[in-house]
């Protein structure tokens, strides 16, 4: 009996930018290097995919370092050449913003996959533009959208489809930590970061990211008010020489759902952390509400909500933390980038779309850009449909 067991693939990915913290860490090596290592992925009908990363960047010591430490063999520090390269199947962007939409676009027409972080581009337009190049290649094109497969968002995606919250009102979420200066301690984020004229700034950081959670949890964003600000005005680089920051380091915005719901997002790298996690989220409706970080998810029914009283002359004697109770998985869930990278590798290799593609990257980009105009005028935007 012949084995009907389909041919093995192979699918050759240049990485472009693993010498940066998110491309080496979370992507080389929590995603690529242990799909390499577990033999490849196995798909539903049998066909076993491998990968085979080809790393890129512009500092030659670092890339033969990186690989020589994870038995890689190729690399390379012309990323035009490799975008030529007809072997490479899937070009994967992590480098700053600003060299981003003109490698995707180059690797695009060259008829690669793409898969990238975000933002895709620095102005709506580039990343509209780069959804209709993906569409007239005919190539398979994803964007990273790591948060919705965390185990806490998980979660609450899994009591929102269950109908738990009732009728869900507002959603209000809680970003970010103490970025230290750079003049005593090293500061934990690079210089670029807080540079506008090198693609820097929270809201063209973290709007993109607050975009997609919104829609993957309650649907489309409206209208936006922001104020965004720079609360450091001076910082130190990794030189240790001291340099203004041009870009915002905080961002305080208001998001107006469809059917009325209202969420309120703060974003900061000037903020101490006094919560479980350093990105929290909380859904509250008629019948129930749920608080979810990037792994924990609680939740309290209206039948156990408790009714507690103001009263500022008397102390607290409620334990509120304790009231409520922990959402359990149910599944075992893998690290988020890790699973997108396998939903995105199985569409390649079915030659079907992504269902995060360059139009969702490009409504991210289309927030930040409106948040930024909605500081600088002082009022309430609201927010076109995004089309090709």
């Amino acid at each position: 009996m012949p084995d009907s067991t389909p041919s093995p693939r192979t699918l050759r990915i240049a990485m472009n930018g693993v010498t940066g913290r998110m491309g080496y860490r979370q992507h080389l090596m929590r995603s690529i290097l242990p799909i390499r290592d577990a033999g490849g992925l196995l798909l539903p009908d049998g066909t076993r995919v491998q990968v085979e990363p080809i790393l890129v960047g512009r500092d030659a010591a670092k890339l033969a370092e990186l690989a020589d430490r994870h038995a890689i063999t190729h690399w390379s520090t012309d990323a035009a050449a490799v975008i030529a390269d007809p072997s490479i199947d899937i070009y994967f962007d992590a480098q700053v913003t600003s060299r981003r939409a003109e490698a995707l676009a180059a690797a695009m027409k060259a008829g690669k996959h793409v898969f990238t972080e975000k933002p895709t581009a620095e102005t709506l337009t580039e990343a509209v533009e780069l959804a209709r190049v993906a569409a007239n290649a005919g190539v398979t094109a994803g964007v990273v959208h790591d948060k919705l497969y965390l185990p806490g968002l998980v979660k609450l995606r899994r009591l929102v489809d269950e109908g738990f919250f009732g009728r869900i009102l507002s959603l209000r979420g809680e970003f970010g930590y103490w970025v230290f200066e750079g003049d005593g301690q090293p500061a934990q984020r690079p210089s670029w970061n807080y540079r506008a004229e090198d693609g820097g700034g929270i809201v063209v950081d973290m709007f993109c990211h607050w975009n997609y959670v919104l829609e993957g949890l309650l649907g489309k964003v409206e209208a936006v008010t922001a104020k965004a600000t720079t609360h450091i005005p001076t910082r130190w680089d990794e030189q240790h020489k001291p340099y203004p920051a041009t870009a915002d380091d905080a961002a305080y915005g208001i998001f107006e759902m469809e059917n009325g719901v209202v969420a309120q997002i703060n974003s900061s790298w000037a903020v101490r952390v006094y919560r479980d996690e350093l990105v929290e989220f909380q859904i509250d409706g008629t019948h129930g509400s749920a608080v979810a970080g990037l792994r924990k998810c609680v939740a309290q029914h209206r039948s156990h909500t408790p009714k507690p009283v103001w009263n500022p002359d008397l102390p607290v004697t409620e334990p509120f933390r304790d009231q409520w109770l922990e959402v359990p998985a149910n599944a075992d869930l893998d690290n988020g980038f890790k699973l997108q990278w396998e939903e995105f590798l199985a569409d390649v290799v079915n030659e079907r779309p992504h269902r995060y593609g360059l139009l969702s990257a490009a409504r991210g980009v289309q927030l930040a850009e409106l948040g930024l105009r909605s500081s600088a005028e002082g009022r309430r935007i609201e927010i076109p449909e995004v089309t090709l």
